[in-house]
């Protein structure tokens, strides 16, 4: 934490995009360089989130400003890296993945984890099996390739999402529904949780566990604001 040094927080532009000033100081990433932001209702989330600092500055309560600065400065470097981080999903897929028993929770996963799997299917052409058994799943060629074809069409903010997304679901199906507006990220959560969130009703809430879950479900509602989607101008 370092102590709050300004009081002025505006959003300019500055072709080709947008930057947030601080007492009118470009606002930089941590290697120095203009934190550029495209389109302007990203700049408007950042700025929001220097504006509710308080005496202190804590990076920690600034998810969006620290995945921009991800996004700006490492990602362009790392782009087929990450796109091969991303499909290596598709393989361990969480909604892949089914239980034989308890047969309730069988059916829980069948029900709320199948018509994610069927939208990806039918509107991406993104067909992913499930199995039983414990041995890795081998996504077909043709999925992988409109998979990739996905995360390269993506700018560097929207791959960084992605990736976000699909690291903390534990599934590169429900990252790219977030993406498309398929569902929303607390829904999202809650699918990825369905085992847990089980659990929890038989043998009693861990209260620990729900605070960690609690503040990871906060993060990504903060985060999904920067989905570039229709409805945002």
């Amino acid at each position: 934490m370092s102590k709050r040094f300004y009081k002025k927080v505006e959003v300019k532009s500055d072709p080709p995009g947008f930057v947030v000033t601080l007492d009118d100081r470009v606002l930089k990433t941590p290697g120095k360089k203009p934190l550029i932001i495209n389109p302007e209702f990203r700049a408007d989330i950042v700025a929001a989130e220097w504006r509710a600092q308080g005496d202190q500055i804590v990076p920690q309560t600034m998810p969006c400003t620290r995945l921009l600065n991800v996004a700006l400065e490492l990602t362009p470097t790392r782009k087929p890296e990450l796109i091969q981080e991303f499909l290596s999903y598709l393989g361990t897929d969480l909604l892949c993945y089914r239980t034989v028993n308890p047969a309730d929770l069988a059916k829980r996963q069948e029900k709320n984890w199948q018509p994610v799997l069927d939208w990806a299917a039918s509107v991406l052409g993104i067909a992913l099996s499930t199995t039983t058994g414990l041995t890795a799943l081998t996504p077909n060629p043709a999925s992988l390739n409109i998979a990739q074809a996905y995360g390269e069409n993506l700018d560097d903010i929207d791959l960084t999402l992605l990736l976000h997304f699909t690291g903390s679901l534990g599934s590169a199906i429900l990252a790219i529904a977030v993406m498309e507006g398929h569902i929303d990220i607390r829904h999202a959560f809650a699918l990825s949780r369905l085992d847990e969130i089980y659990q929890s009703e038989l043998w009693g809430e861990d209260k620990d566990a729900t605070k960690r879950a609690n503040d990871i479900e906060a993060e990504l509602v903060a985060i999904a604001k920067l989905i570039l989607i229709e409805e945002n101008p």
